[in-house]
């Protein structure tokens, strides 16, 4: 890139401690990077335009458009001025609150959380300005941490009231002629598997086995049937797009008379759903696919934990063995349709999952790894071959719908993380070739580093959204691929279900702009949801330094800097740092050429892959750092 060239339009993302920021175009990728003096009158994530200055430098000239009319922050004030430090590091600066807005129900105290909307900033001389809009609570109240979540992601709130009135018209019981219309599944063995803490159930399997192969039955609740195009609960799904799960709540879709009841797939009750009946042959390949809009009885509800103890022979009361027996047997099936998936090049890309269990109170009491184990990849398989099945089955109607697409990588962003990758130790072959890419992910599985060579793969593909066009998902390595499963809490799956019941439904034009509206709102659930999780994480390593009582660690070190070790703490699913002060035996040398600190008496070392007991020394919730010790 040379000073002076064509301008650049794009998203301008600030680093997470100051320094600037990345200048990206589609799918995240980097356009250019802004120093901290060439970002203008830009926030984080506004549209900018920019101009190429030296090498890959830009400088903003125009702020296209704001990724937020408001911010969360703190309450401060200081000789005089009233001003709010956001809570987000990535905003650079701080904002002047001025006087006239709305009445608060108290004067605001220093260190309050509050919403604050902004004025429009055009000069970057002077500080942006806004009002206090809602004050959301001291810091420390409980509550307040996740409703700063909440507002800073413009995250719903309350169903509106005709919403609710068309709850109204529901009843308990499932009429007759419903019925009648209906394959009747009540007979069959059906069984929900789902995390501990789940309140909706939107997906049930069935596994029989044959002489010449297997039956399969998925079960997806009918949310079609309550939630009708152009209704209120229509609209309102539309707008949300998806359900959010923060760390201590979920902000559903839709109302949780239908979420959590009538359409949640509950054990010993009457449920209506669409249904996906798949043949396999002996192998484990698919034969025949029918659909039909079912009624059933789930028999069993499990956890994901049950259903592991019952798969490693354990002893899991309150079940039946004929339970236990549905369980092996649906493994055995699922089992076969991995292989098969992987062999066709699927990509292995799970990360175990960090949940934070809370208290009574709502605050962060233990961290837990949650690893994707056989009883989760039983449910995963089935699912991905309904999804399939179904998107196979549309793809040939004329009738337009939406798909999951994961477009294939760019061949640039794939070479980078390769050569990240032989700094590593780890020589990697042509990533543009699936075969390549499936052996090195063999090659890291095990490793110290594998979370984190694992994550910067991913982030070197681009992001699956949703799009009128079934051109094919890269990571699954399936052609036609849509999400079809959980209607409960996304819209995709709503309008798919409505495609395949050969209802009337949008044309493409529409479905083009509601594709590009769920990916957004896709988008920004996940930020929120991963931002909630981090403030809990904080909270609780906080806890453990007032009790002092710290939990014990395993951490990887992922990088030797001058100053300290940048660590990897992989159960907690958090980076952090060790100061040179705290490595035991001191004094240490800094060895750049290596990478690593030497020991100048003992010459014991450490550098990147070194594995280390931490506890955690030091929390910073304001810049989302947190300092360990070693144990």
């Amino acid at each position: 890139m040379k000073g002076g060239g064509r301008p650049l339009a794009g998203k301008l993302l600030f680093n997470m401690r100051g320094g600037g920021a990345r200048l990206v175009g589609d799918d995240d990728r980097l356009l250019a990077w802004v120093s901290e003096g060439d970002t203008a009158n830009a926030l984080h994530g506004d549209s900018v335009e920019a101009r190429p200055t030296q090498g890959d430098r830009a400088r903003v000239t125009k702020v296209i458009s704001r990724a937020r009319e408001t911010i969360v922050g703190t309450y401060q004030r200081q000789r005089g001025y009233e001003h709010l430090i956001p809570d987000d590091p990535r905003v650079p600066v701080n904002i002047l609150i001025r006087s006239g807005g709305p009445r608060l129900p108290r004067p605001l105290r220093a260190g309050d959380k509050v919403l604050v909307h902004l004025e429009p900033w055009t000069n970057p001389a002077v500080s942006p300005a806004g009002k206090v809009v809602e004050l959301l609570g001291a810091p420390g109240d409980s509550g307040v941490d996740m409703l700063s979540v909440i507002r800073t992601y413009d995250l719903p709130g309350e169903f509106p009231d005709a919403v609710l009135h068309e709850l109204d018209e529901f009843t308990d019981t499932i009429p007759a002629d419903v019925v009648a219309g209906r394959k009747d599944c009540r007979g069959d063995f059906v069984l929900t598997i789902d995390p501990d803490d789940a309140k909706d159930h939107d997906d049930a399997i069935s596994v029989t086995k044959a002489d010449d192969g297997w039956h399969l039955a998925v079960h997806i609740a009918d949310v079609a049937h309550f939630v009708r195009p152009g209704s209120a609960l229509d609209r309102e799904a539309r707008s949300r797009g998806n359900s959010t799960y923060l760390a201590d709540r979920c902000i559903p879709m839709l109302p949780l008379r239908l979420s959590a009841d009538l359409c949640s797939l509950r054990a010993g009750v009457d449920r209506l759903a669409h249904s996906v009946f798949v043949d396999f042959n002996a192998a484990g390949r698919v034969r025949k696919v029918r659909f039909a809009k079912t009624i059933i009885c789930v028999h069993s509800r499990l956890t994901y934990r049950e259903a592991f103890a019952m798969l490693r022979g354990e002893k899991v009361p309150g079940f039946a063995p004929d339970v236990f027996a549905a369980v092996k047997r649906a493994w055995e099936l699922a089992a076969l349709v991995r292989k098969h998936r992987f062999a066709a090049g699927s990509l292995d890309l799970d990360f175990p999952e960090v949940k934070v269990w809370l208290d009574a109170d709502g605050r962060a009491e233990r961290i837990e790894r949650v690893v994707h184990d056989e009883s989760h990849q039983l449910v995963e398989e089935f699912m991905l071959t309904a999804n399939e099945a179904v998107a196979h089955e549309i793809k040939n109607r004329p009738a337009p719908c939406i798909y999951r697409i994961h477009e294939k990588p760019d061949p640039g962003r794939l070479e980078e993380f390769r050569q990240l990758a032989a700094t590593c130790g780890l020589r990697v072959g042509d990533l543009t070739q699936r075969k390549e890419v499936t052996k090195m992910l063999a090659a890291i599985r095990g490793r110290t580093d594998e979370f984190r060579l694992k994550l910067e793969f991913l982030k070197s593909l681009r992001r699956a959204a949703y799009s009128p066009d079934a051109i094919g998902h890269y990571g699954l390595a399936k052609a036609d691929y849509l999400h079809f499963t959980s209607p409960i809490r996304r819209y995709a799956d709503l309008v798919a279900h409505r495609v395949l019941a050969r209802e009337k439904g949008q044309g493409r034009k529409e479905l083009t702009q509601i594709a590009e509206h769920i990916s957004d709102t896709e988008r920004n659930s996940a930020s929120a949801e991963q931002e909630s999780v981090l403030l809990k994480k904080m909270e609780f390593f906080q806890r453990q330094l007032d009790t002092r009582n710290p939990q014990e660690f395993r951490a990887v070190v992922r990088e030797a800097k001058p100053n300290g070790l940048l660590i990897e703490v992989p159960d907690a699913d958090t980076t952090g740092f060790i100061q040179i002060s705290m490595l035991p035996g001191g004094p240490y040398q800094f060895d750049g050429p290596r990478a690593r600190f030497v020991n100048r008496r003992s010459r014991r070392t450490y550098g990147p892959g070194d594995e280390i007991p931490v506890f955690v020394a030091r929390v910073d919730a304001a810049r989302r750092t947190i300092d360990f010790a070693p144990a």
